[in-house]
């Protein structure tokens, strides 16, 4: 009896005490989902998500007043349209099993096997949905800054037909490349939020799409400037805040890293601002709010690649080069070259993205992230090199399929609307409605609103 109630009290003993051990010491092979995490990277998300409303004010002020519903529907039409293509299709193409380092495979069509339990390879403190959720609001992103590009004359429905269509044979394939373990990501890219996948493959789609489509009615007789820039002034702020959880968020957990990605992120867009607005004031002799949101948006561009690998002085020199490199991409090249991309998209995003995809490889440092290699700076030239040729297949890659998808759609139906009613403006023209006088559409507006 003695010998039972001593082997009784052991027994207790010992359920109290795995009782109170925490689950990673029970299994500490097995990820466990972290509460904290999940709450950080859900909350991200949805600061990512508010991102496209603030482009769309960002871009709907810097129309004509003819056209900004135009704009605020293409970005509206964006969030639905790729959510859904995500689900189905998008995240299995991203983060599929890889297939030759080029794309993913249909494992995880229509998100099937994607559920509550940690990815052992993305995101192992937080549920596969989360990070599924999470990466979709890139996408979304991606598509809506290319529209900045065509502003005021690519028809909707070749809009619609041009967005599920890129993002499917651009975004996914790249994100995959970079981020899903394909051949850029095997080659050691670094890429923290989006550099090479979302800002140069953007821009340069954006470019090409310009360039297919033609210069704006009225550009070469007539100034055609922003009409709200309230309404700009917004929407950057509300970029410059949805970009915490671009950045820190890409950290996939409430950890130092994540601090640090927030507070470079701030930094360089604090700094873009600051040196933007010097170089035009040099230029010009007059600082304009214009300007200083464009420049914090160029510092939010550059540092997006780097802001997991980088130190705080290195977001202050990259936010101090890329002000007046942007700046002068809008000023002076796009000027010389006579392509009409309406709303910058190539100057700001492209530029700016192959910037910080670069400056990547001169600062990054593992003082800052121990498991990635160091730039250039830090001893290690080859980091460059790798940024260098990740910075080359974007852009060669976005531009020819970008081209390719266009002609393939103009082989059907013209992609730009006609020229009266482009004179008359999208939002009458295409959508039947006046931003700033709903209900009170003219006559001639009645005619083109079908």
């Amino acid at each position: 009896m003695n010998m039972l109630r001593k082997g009784l009290s052991a027994a207790t003993a010992a359920a109290g005490v795995l009782a109170v051990l925490p689950l990673p010491v029970l299994a500490a092979d097995k990820p466990v989902v972290d509460s904290g995490d999940t709450a950080f990277v859900l909350m991200s998300a949805a600061l990512v998500l508010l991102m496209t409303p603030g482009l769309a004010l960002f871009y709907g002020g810097m129309v004509r007043k003819k056209n900004v519903l135009s704009i605020l529907m293409q970005c509206f039409a964006v969030m639905a349209l790729v959510s859904v293509q995500w689900v189905i299709l998008g995240y299995s193409l991203s983060f599929g099993n890889d297939v030759h380092g080029f794309i993913g495979a249909l494992n995880f069509l229509n998100l099937k096997g994607v559920g509550f339990d940690p990815s052992p390879v993305y995101g192992t403190t937080i549920p596969q949905l989360a990070f599924a959720m999470f990466q979709m609001m890139f996408a979304i992103i991606t598509a809506g800054l290319i529209t900045g590009a065509f502003a005021e004359r690519m028809k909707f429905s070749v809009f619609v037909i041009f967005t599920l269509l890129w993002t499917t044979l651009v975004y996914d394939p790249l994100a995959h490349m970079v981020w899903g373990g394909g051949f850029l990501a095997q080659l050691g890219a670094l890429d923290f939020a989006g550099g090479t996948v979302v800002h140069i493959s953007s821009g340069v789609s954006g470019l090409v799409a310009a360039i297919i489509l033609g210069k704006r009615y009225g550009k070469d007789r007539e100034a055609i400037l922003p009409h709200n820039l309230p309404m700009v002034v917004t929407g950057a702020a509300l970029l410059w805040f949805g970009w915490f959880g671009f950045n820190a968020g890409s950290a996939l957990g409430a950890n130092g890293l994540a601090a640090m990605a927030f507070t470079v992120t701030n930094t360089c867009a604090a700094m873009g601002a600051i040196s933007w607005v010097g170089a035009e004031w040099l230029d010009h002799g007059k600082p304009t709010v214009f300007g200083a949101v464009s420049g914090a948006v160029a510092g939010l561009v550059a540092i997006t690649p780097a802001s997991g690998y980088v130190s705080p002085l290195s977001s202050i020199i990259i936010g101090l080069l890329v002000g007046p490199i942007c700046y002068y991409a809008v000023s002076r090249v796009k000027e010389r070259l006579g392509y009409d991309d309406a709303l910058d998209a190539f100057g700001i995003h492209g530029v700016g993205g192959t910037f910080g995809a670069l400056a990547t490889g001169l600062f990054a440092s593992k003082a800052i992230n121990p498991a990635y290699a160091n730039g250039l700076l830090f001893g290690n030239p080859h980091q460059l090199l790798v940024q260098a040729i990740a910075v080359a297949v974007a852009i060669a890659y976005a531009a020819f399929m970008t081209f390719a998808i266009l002609k393939v759609i103009g082989l059907f139906t013209t992609l730009r609307v006609s020229t009266s009613q482009e004179e008359i403006g999208l939002d009458a023209a295409l959508h039947g409605e006046d931003a700033y006088a709903y209900g009170e559409l003219g006559l001639e507006s009645q005619i083109y609103a079908g």
